[in-house]
């Protein structure tokens, strides 16, 4: 299991377009992912979960990984949100 918090920087925080590319890139990782927020635990996989949190810019999430892509997967999700999560 890997995992590393961040600070969203998106400006409306993680929204509609956000969360779709989330479970877009970790749908096929071979391992779980979940964003935690608070006292959430979040599919990464599910972008349902992730809109219903209600994530918001300057929050902090930990990304959780756990399984064969673990490392993968969490470098993905870094990356992404480097990046204000774009496709």
């Amino acid at each position: 299991m890997v995992h590393k918090t961040i600070t969203i920087d998106v400006a409306d925080g993680i929204k509609l377009h956000e969360a779709a590319n989330i479970a877009r890139e970790m749908e096929n990782m071979d391992c779980t992912c979940e964003l935690i927020y608070g006292d959430k635990r979040l599919n990464a996989k599910s972008q349902i979960s992730i809109i219903s949190a209600g994530i918001k810019k300057g929050s902090e999430v930990t990304f959780e990984c756990d399984g064969d892509e673990e490392e993968k997967a969490l470098a993905k999700l870094v990356e992404m949100a480097s990046n204000g999560f774009k496709a």
